[in-house]
């Protein structure tokens, strides 16, 4: 069948500045469908949240579905579904409906899939007992089951353990999930989907990709499972990778500090396979808000399959960040071919520094909303002795957030210009001497609130 499913997952949705997290890759492998046949059931969510977009998104995913494995188990668009396999419909609310049984119609299925009308709860265990139902235990055939949900559990019981007495039997679950309007049970999905549940499972938020969700999957389960396979992810460059887990199939290295490259030889050539391989990262940059994780993820196999991967985003909480001093504009200059020298005019500059410089950052803890705050730097040169020599004093204004709450401020780029002439060491001719220093913060809100009392209450 292909690569049947792809994923890039993080395990949290955000961060603080420089926090670290784990990403996983997951890929699903089933044979050809063409010389393995198999049987598939494809169970459909049609409660009351499915109502209008969704479900006519749905319809058009599964119909697509049905025409692929239609084309690519006998090579033509018959409306027959040839090579042994056949599909299966069930769909749920309130309790399940057997609305086909395995069949190689295409017209019965895609006029069940039609006729699908949303309404009442959902109730996920009757869906998975209902699909079971339809299986023929004496049939050689795979078995494999596509559940599509919007929504949690609302009637019925427990669904986990049907779903766990199902994949028993040695049938194939994959999950796709739509957030709806009343959330979605994502702890529970993974427990449903066949193992590891990251290659089984994919969700989404946009009801328009349920299409290209279902055309997918249908389109890599008609190719011969996948050899030869190589992955490499390139993270973005605000994050740096420092540590790699062992994939459970294939080998997988570090490229520097940005990339893995995962290798397999084969995967799910013979039977349904699942694989999966975890990462930690490290925020480093100065990215701030939600930021994508991916630079690039790029995939091959022997068999051509198509494989692609969601690019997940994380929020990076570092809090306000404000630049007090400007850094210096840059002025670019170019030496083109074999041009040896090169003379610009770069017109008028004033002269900003001369020595070195030193460059202080300061976060400000827990600055409440609609606050300026007054803040001073003194910073002074420590000689041997722990002699302390005043080097300068900076007073500055910090500007008000309009945060909801609290938040943490960062003040960058506090520049001290430091003459080499001040240097306390006894040899000051030399530019490369160390010189020790202490920087001592003063903070205090400016609009703080407070009021002396009126005079009328003095009388």
């Amino acid at each position: 069948m292909g690569i049947t499913n792809s994923n890039k997952e993080l395990n949290v949705t955000s961060i603080q500045c420089g926090g670290s997290f784990n990403i996983t890759l997951s890929l699903a492998a089933e044979p050809d469908i063409s010389s393995n046949p198999t049987d598939i059931v494809l169970v459909l969510d049609r409660s009351t949240s499915m109502a209008g977009n969704a479900l006519a998104n749905l319809k058009n995913g599964a119909r697509q579905f049905i025409e692929i494995i239609d084309r690519a188990t006998d090579g033509n668009t018959n409306g027959v579904i040839g090579g042994g396999s056949r599909i299966g419909l069930i769909s749920f609310s309130d309790s399940a409906t057997q609305d086909v049984h395995l069949t190689t119609s295409v017209n019965t299925l895609n006029n069940a899939v039609n006729n699908l009308i949303a309404g009442g709860s959902t109730n996920h265990a009757d869906a998975f007992s209902k699909a079971l139902a339809l299986f023929d235990p004496t049939s050689s055939n795979e078995k494999v089951i596509v559940l599509f949900t919007d929504g949690n559990t609302t009637v019925g019981s427990d669904p986990s353990p049907v779903a766990a007495a199902v994949k028993a039997l040695g049938v194939v679950v994959y999950v796709i999930g739509l957030y709806g309007e009343n959330g979605l049970d994502v702890s529970s999905l993974r427990q449903w989907a066949s193992n590891p549940d990251s290659a089984y499972l994919a969700i989404t938020p946009n009801e328009a990709e349920l299409d290209d969700l279902f055309e997918n999957l249908a389109e890599n389960i008609v190719n011969p499972g996948a050899t030869g396979i190589v992955l490499r992810d390139t993270i973005n460059p605000c994050f740096r990778i420092t540590s790699l887990s062992s994939p459970t199939k294939g080998t997988a290295t570090l490229i520097g500090n940005t990339a893995v490259e995962w290798r397999i030889n084969e995967l799910g050539v013979t039977a349904s396979e699942g694989a999966s391989v975890t990462f930690t990262v490290e925020h480093i940059g100065n990215c701030n808000g939600n930021t994508v994780v991916n630079e690039s993820v790029i995939y091959s196999d022997n068999e051509g399959n198509v494989v692609n991967f969601p690019s997940p985003i994380l929020n990076v909480d570092c809090g306000i960040i404000v630049v007090p001093e400007d850094c210096p504009q840059p002025f670019n200059i170019a030496m083109n071919g074999c041009t040896e020298t090169v003379e610009i005019d770069a017109g008028e500059i004033d002269l900003g520094a001369t020595g070195r410089i030193l460059q202080l950052n300061v976060t400000l803890q827990n600055v409440c909303p609609n606050n300026r705050v007054a803040l001073a730097v003194a910073l002074t040169e420590v000689d041997d002795e722990d002699n302390e020599y005043n080097r300068g004093l900076k007073t500055m204004v910090i500007p008000a957030h309009n945060g909801e709450s609290c938040r943490d401020v960062t003040i960058r780029c506090i520049k001290f210009v430091l003459p080499e002439e001040l240097d306390v060491n006894d040899n000051q001719s030399l530019l490369c001497n160390t010189r020790n220093f202490r920087a001592r913060f003063i903070a205090n809100y400016i609009d703080a609130g407070f009021e002396c009392c009126p005079n009328d209450q003095d009388e």
